[in-house]
């Protein structure tokens, strides 16, 4: 199998390779000089070698005279419909030499925004405030070639080019070697179930890319049943591993991608093309599928958990928090101990069956989070939990997360108490901005707020610059510095008591304490157990005795008394 795009040779030499089984011809094009005819192979893939320094400007020209862009171009000038550029990654001198990334059971990871934090020169010098609040990961949200200067980038259409907008690859390879001399790993969340819907011109030349039969949210579902499509994906995989030395991957939303067993394959690859002692990290949003984690995939986000936690918190069961609003404290207690709420039962929000077992997986198969990108711009107005919940109910939340061993993530703004809402953002042409606006406020027509002309109205608009400068995480106040100082003290003790103990952890279960309090147990890897109680009610429970010392309260215990809005946790040390 070809590699895809531009690929630069040892002596100097670009291979242009482009699947392409449409056109009768295509050639490289070139802004300065003659075009260059590429050879067809029967199996429609069209290659051509020639002399090219990297930075030279280049497209595909097709048979009817269209110039396109390459899909798996490395860098764009001019935006997502100008010139490919060519990169040679080899050039970049990394000063990472030695390392090796970090074990899994290290991670606490922050999502981010790189456009909302100023691109990747101004996140480099936010690092150190990072790594001195004990974060060991940040995961980016999807950087690839999107239209114009702002969006979230799950509407990117160039999946091997970091977009303009944050700088330029070597800017990103430079705030992957910044981490790494921190101690910091690099995630990246990558979107392989669908293509934005401008600049994405892979159906003039290779319609078979897309199925006819089977739709998707965001259209015509990509066709994983062809070797070129499987190719192009599972080389951008590496390309990100390899030429940026990232330390793992987040897969979005793999439910949406019909052959499940690329996932597995890809995986696979990624194992063999690093020595076992290079740490790299493979983490799915999916819905509740063990199978995969039981192979070569490390994790999944864990949306169960999050659903039940947001129900308890804002009193909030509208859409699929319905499916969490009843027996709140048995559905929080079967997560934090088993995985999932959902192990194959009935979801009434999905009106079919949803997921399968998971108690056989180990806590760390599982990223538990209070926020994300989703959950937070989701919503009409990007509310985030500090303005939809006490600041002592918080507190508690943010306890339970960071000492249970589950793997935590944080939402940027979260260890600052940030109250600025994170907002839907795009940054389209006229037509489709139209298009995208009147779809963000379809979206919401079902709730009563915004049944009327009126209440639509309400409803930020994606494309407006306002939209995206009001995301902007900032301190929130008085709150700020106590809720600082509270994940660093945390995170910190997870560092000391919680992370050499993790491996093969396992359950030993627990009890629902009411409808907003559990008390879960965990038998960690060298034999100690690790017991947590929480309780999120505004009125105290009674907690089973629990063993061991103390290692974290967030109030004073009056004996078997567990106080409004507070978390606990004691390990009983291995003997």
């Amino acid at each position: 199998m070809l590699n895809h795009g531009a690929i630069v040779l040892p002596g100097g030499n670009v291979q242009f390779s482009l699947w392409a089984p449409r056109p009768e011809s295509v050639s490289v094009a070139f802004p300065d000089r003659p075009a260059l005819p590429m050879t067809r192979a029967t199996d429609g893939w069209f290659t051509v070698t020639s002399a090219c320094d990297a930075g030279t400007a280049y497209a595909f020209r097709l048979d009817d005279g269209k110039d396109v862009p390459d899909p798996a171009s490395r860098r764009q000038k001019d935006g997502i419909h100008g010139w490919s550029v060519v990169v040679d990654a080899t050039r970049y001198a990394w000063r990472d030499t030695g390392w090796s990334g970090r074990p899994w059971r290290e991670a606490v990871i922050y999502e981010l925004h790189a456009g909302i934090l100023g691109g990747f020169k101004a996140l480099i010098g936010r690092l150190p405030d990072l790594a001195a609040l004990g974060v060991t990961a940040i995961e980016v949200m999807p950087v690839n070639a999107f239209p114009g200067e702002r969006n979230w980038g799950y509407d990117g259409v160039l999946p091997y080019a970091p977009d303009a907008a944050y700088g330029t690859p070597d800017d990103f390879r430079g705030l992957v070697d910044a981490a790494h001399a921190l101690g910091m790993m690099v995630f990246l969340d990558v979107v392989y179930n669908h293509f934005g819907p401008d600049g994405n011109y892979l159906s003039l030349y290779a319609p078979d890319f897309f199925r006819s039969d089977v739709k998707t949210p965001w259209g015509a579902a990509i066709d994983f049943r062809r070797p070129e499509v499987r190719s192009f994906f599972t080389d951008n995989v590496l390309m990100w591993l390899t030429d940026y030395h990232l330390d793992g991957l987040r897969f979005d939303a793999v439910h949406a991608i019909t052959e499940s067993d690329w996932i597995d394959e890809m995986a696979a690859a990624v194992r063999r093309s690093f020595p076992p002692d290079r740490h790299i990290h493979l983490i799915l949003e999916n819905h509740n599928e063990a199978s995969h984690l039981e192979r070569n995939v490390d994790a999944q986000w864990n949306d169960d958990l999050h659903n039940v936690l947001h129900v308890i918190l804002t009193g909030e069961n509208a859409g699929y928090y319905a499916d969490y609003s009843e027996r709140t404290g048995e559905t929080l207690l079967r997560c934090l101990t088993e995985g999932w709420s959902y192990q194959g039962e009935f979801s009434r929000f999905l009106d079919s069956p949803r997921g399968t077992p998971s108690v056989h997986l180990p806590p760390s198969a599982h990223v538990m989070f209070l926020q994300n990108h989703d959950q937070t711009g989701n919503r009409a107005f990007g509310e985030r939990l500090t303005v939809l919940t006490p600041p002592a109910a918080l507190d508690a939340v943010v306890a339970l997360q960071l000492l249970c061993p589950q793997i935590p993530l944080l939402f940027m703004g979260e260890e600052i108490a940030s109250r600025t809402p994170f907002l839907f953002f795009t940054d389209h042409s006229d037509e489709l901005a139209e298009a995208v606006r009147e779809g963000r406020r379809a979206e919401f027509a079902g709730f009563a707020e915004f049944a009327s002309p009126e209440g639509r109205e309400q409803i930020p608009d994606p494309n407006a610059l306002a939209t995206f400068l009001a995301s902007m995480p900032r301190p929130g106040g008085a709150e700020a510095d106590a809720r600082l100082a509270l994940y660093k003290k945390l995170i910190s003790i997870r560092r000391c008591e919680i992370v050499p103990r993790l491996d093969a952890t396992r359950t030993l279960g627990g009890a629902a304490l009411g409808p907003k309090a559990v008390a879960a147990r965990w038998q960690l890897g060298d034999g100690s157990r690790l017991s947590v109680a929480c309780n999120l009610d505004a009125a105290p429970v009674t907690v089973p005795q629990a063993a061991g010392r103390p290692i974290f309260c967030s109030k004073e215990l009056e004996g078997d008394v567990l106080p409004a809005f507070c978390t606990a946790a004691y390990l009983d040390d291995a003997t």
